[in-house]
């Protein structure tokens, strides 16, 4: 058994998790993948030569390097754990629940802001569903499944970023700070409950790295639309709420992208 380490230094979300994974599946002499993401590391188990390893992740165009590549005797697989599972699911539902809250109460309130955390929520939600449904499956499920996913995610994007641009162009009703304020402080409540639930989990294992990851960007993402709200009540404008709406739509599209590459 060897244990070969690679530096991908584009390798920074769930996205390329699941892409590197897809593009290795159909070597037969890799035994184990371990994802260290914060450090933009892979280290692969393996039989035999670690060439076509590398010549698969270089298609991928996400700047890796090989490392080192060494004989090992003591290895032993990894167990699955339930635990990690049920946490996943429990991230997953969260931000399913809230991508319907922030939707539904961003349109009552005018608020693009709030839609486009939403759509972000969404975002994370396909993501981690992706990872969960799609393991132990074949090749081409994998494939269809992030394919729809992520020309989902860029209908919806492109829709959102459309309506930005005709709001900024017109003269729109300001939203309602208020609703944006409460609506976004729950969003960050509950996305700081999933943030205390994955680093209490105390995992290296990449889907729990990757989770991490995407729940601070998300903690990031709700406090922008809080303090987007209090710029609409102080300015009297719709512009702070419009432009944070543009940002996350642009985020998600990005996402969507990512995603798109597991598929080919």
């Amino acid at each position: 058994m060897k244990k070969t380490s690679y530096k991908i230094s584009k390798m920074d979300c769930p996205s390329e998790e699941q892409m590197i994974r897809m593009k290795l599946e159909d070597i037969n002499n890799i035994k184990e993948l371990d994802f260290d993401i914060p450090n933009r590391s892979l280290y692969v188990y393996h039989e035999g030569d670690s060439q076509p390893i590398l010549s698969a992740l270089d298609d991928l165009n996400l700047n890796t390097k090989q490392i080192i590549s060494e004989e090992i005797t003591d290895y032993k697989a990894k167990d699955e754990s339930q635990n990690q599972s049920r946490l996943l699911w429990t991230v997953l539902i969260i931000n399913f629940l809230f991508f319907g809250l922030e939707m539904v109460f961003g349109f009552f309130s005018k608020s693009m802001g709030l839609v486009a955390d939403s759509l972000d929520m969404l975002a994370d939600s396909i993501v981690y569903g992706l990872a969960l449904f799609a393991v132990g499956g074949p090749m081409i499920r994998k494939k269809n499944i992030a394919k729809f996913a992520g020309y989902f995610q860029i209908l919806l994007a492109l829709i959102g970023f459309i309506e930005v641009i005709r709001r900024f162009m017109g003269l729109e009703e300001i939203p309602n700070f208020n609703t944006m304020i409460i609506i976004s402080g729950f969003a960050l409540v509950a996305n700081m409950f999933c943030l205390y639930l994955l680093q209490k989990n105390k995992s290296n294992e990449a889907h729990m790295q990757a989770s991490m990851i995407f729940t601070s960007n998300d903690v990031i993402i709700n406090a922008s639309v809080i303090v987007a709200g209090l710029l609409v009540n102080w300015l009297d404008s719709t512009y702070p709420d419009l432009i944070i709406g543009a940002i996350v739509f642009i985020i998600v599209a990005q996402g969507a992208f990512r995603i798109l590459k597991m598929s080919k």
